[in-house]
Formats: C-alpha cells, sequence, structure tokens
C-alpha cells in the first residue's frame, strides 16, 4: 500500500460524512411512523417463526396452541 493512499482515502471519506451531516432530514420518517414500522416487522418475523414451527410440529396440543397464536398474530398484524 502506498504512503498518500490513506491519507487521501480519509479526506475523502471525511468529505462524504460531511456532505451527509449537512443534508436535510427529510427523508427520516417521524418516531411513529419508525415505531409502527418495528412492530409491523416484529410481528411478521414472529409470524414466520410460528409458521416454521407450525410445519414442524406433530403434537397436536402444541399444534393448537401455535395456531392460536397465529390467529392473534393475524389480529395485530391487520389492527396496524
Amino acid at each position: 500500500m502506498a504512503k498518500g493512499w490513506e491519507s487521501k482515502s480519509a479526506e475523502a471519506l471525511a468529505g462524504v460524512f460531511e456532505v451527509r451531516r449537512n443534508a436535510p432530514a427529510s427523508n427520516v420518517p417521524d418516531p411513529a411512523t419508525l415505531n409502527s414500522i418495528r412492530q409491523k416487522e416484529s410481528i411478521l418475523l414472529s409470524r414466520t417463526r410460528i409458521v416454521t414451527e407450525l410445519k414442524a410440529t406433530q403434537n397436536p396440543r402444541y399444534r393448537d396452541l401455535l395456531n392460536r397464536t397465529l390467529a392473534d398474530l393475524d389480529a395485530k398484524l391487520s389492527a396496524l
């Protein structure tokens, strides 16, 4: 690696950060929207895990529990 390469890279990187710092924050959603997105992603992730476990289980009582949990997650998802 050449000696001057690292300093040039650091200068270019500092320029990029300076541009980002001065950029308007118009693309940043408000906290309520972020919270709603996080809740939806959390419910979808839980739903994916429940569906995967539902495919793998053979115990009828556990399958019933998973089906009720899946229905509850779908209700929460539709409420959002």
